[in-house]
């Protein structure tokens, strides 16, 4: 969506990270395979949206945040908090990137909740199992986190990726440009957005504990290019991960017998862990005053998906 101009992230899936999947076991039968897929690729394209996912009586739940970041993002999501316990809850991401500005308001909202993050596609349906009736909620890893998708996935306080998911990053740029960047003329004005907000997704990417490296990733990649997807190695050295096991974000009800499984997702292969340094206290985000900002969103329209894995 390009309301404003504005940057372009395009492979900031870890700066704008390529959506991250979750598999799990019957999905594909679950939701009609590729149909599903097609689905969520133009759930994807659209102004992100926020649902609760009740998985009641196997789980307590979790928050889906499916497409673009624009300005109404953070305003919708307080609405969509409004009345509602978020604290330490955990947000499911499926995003193509969006505006940097107002993805950096919205990430320090879900840190000050304490919120946990990952990447995949929601997946709910209706059944009956001896005495309790209710919903069966899974999390699918086939799903994308691109550009500023990446600094929402920075957010969690404990943030997983799957083995098969996808997270990609790139520059950020003047989103209106972002199609043809090589052919389309720049003012000084244009260069000073740039660097202000680069300014600012530097210092956020520092307060939520992400590692300069992140930054120097995303910013050698311009945007005529295709997005960088990070490897399991990009991902440790950047901090985007903080935990190998899925249970740390989507925990089971304590109440829950163990041989019931919720949301069944196939974890990473074993690796040595480590936290992120972020703090619990997170400084306030400085007053904007301009209303010119970036944006980073995969040229494509966040068609991430037909893109080849590198």
């Amino acid at each position: 969506m390009r309301l404003m101009r504005s940057l372009d992230l395009r492979g900031w899936a870890l700066l704008g990270a390529a959506a991250l999947c979750l598999a799990l076991p019957g999905a594909a039968a679950l939701l009609g395979g590729s149909a599903h897929a097609a689905v969520t690729l133009e759930e994807r394209k659209l102004p992100m949206h926020f649902n609760w996912v009740a998985c009641q009586p196997n789980c307590r739940g979790w928050v889906s945040a499916v497409g673009i970041v624009t300005a109404d993002s953070p305003k919708e999501f307080d609405e969509f908090a409004r009345g509602r316990e978020l604290i330490g809850t955990t947000i499911v991401l499926d995003s193509s990137g969006g505006s940097v500005n107002d993805s950096i308001a919205l990430g320090r909202r879900w840190r000050a909740l304490g919120a946990l993050t990952t990447v995949g596609i929601s997946v709910q349906d209706h059944t009956a199992q001896g005495d309790h009736q209710g919903d069966r909620a899974r999390v699918v890893p086939d799903a994308y986190c691109e550009s500023m998708c990446v600094f929402l996935l920075l957010s969690g306080k404990t943030r997983y990726v799957p083995a098969t998911a996808h997270v990609r990053v790139h520059q950020i740029w003047m989103g209106d440009r972002a199609d043809d960047p090589r052919a389309a003329s720049y003012t000084a004005q244009d260069m000073m957005i740039v660097e202000r907000d680069i300014g600012r997704l530097a210092k956020y990417t520092f307060d939520m504990g992400g590692a300069g490296d992140l930054l120097l990733l995303a910013l050698n990649v311009p945007p005529w290019e295709d997005l960088h997807e990070l490897t399991p190695a990009e991902l440790r050295l950047t901090n985007l991960v903080t935990t190998d096991a899925v249970a740390e974000v989507l925990p089971r009800s304590d109440s829950v017998a163990s041989s019931t499984p919720v949301a069944a997702l196939q974890p990473k292969p074993v690796q040595d862990r480590f936290g992120s340094s972020a703090t619990d206290g997170e400084p306030a985000a400085p007053a904007v005053k301009a209303t010119k900002t970036a944006e980073a969103l995969v040229p494509t329209g966040g068609v991430a998906a037909a893109m080849p894995a590198k």
